[in-house]
């Protein structure tokens, strides 16, 4: 299964969404920065991978996907979705497992970062600090 969507708007730290369809936002890579970057600028919900179970939440839905079944394992209570799967149930099956959850999460199932009362932000401040 393919998806493609062409780029309709590229936007920088700190700006909002100003047109339908795919959008890329320019924003630092640190976790908590990026994901506030990303909710600042009008994500309803965020799709965060990690290989490490970082416990973050952000002011909109973040959905946790394990890269791997032995972290979704360990860290139950802080992954959403385990991404390990693919190599045991396949990308068909993994895809549509994936989208089933995004689909209740979008519909109001709550996260486990929200379960857990993580909400997070982080600014990125640019310049000299003294």
């Amino acid at each position: 299964m393919t998806y493609r969507a062409p780029v309709s708007d590229i936007l920088r730290y700190g700006e909002r969404v100003r047109k339908n369809g795919l959008a890329l936002l320019e924003a630092p890579g640190n976790d908590a920065v990026s994901s506030t970057a990303l909710a600042a600028a009008g994500a309803t919900l965020i799709l965060f991978t990690t290989g490490r179970g970082t416990p973050l939440g952000f002011p909109v839905p973040t959905v946790k996907i394990a890269s791997n079944t032995a972290l979704a394992q360990r860290k139950k209570n802080w992954i959403d979705f385990d991404g390990g799967e693919v190599l045991q149930s396949g990308l068909d099956a993994s895809s549509a497992e994936l989208l089933s959850l995004l689909t209740k999460i979008a519909s109001g199932e709550t996260t486990a970062a929200e379960r857990n009362g993580e909400r997070e932000i982080a600014i990125w401040k640019r310049g000299v600090t003294l």
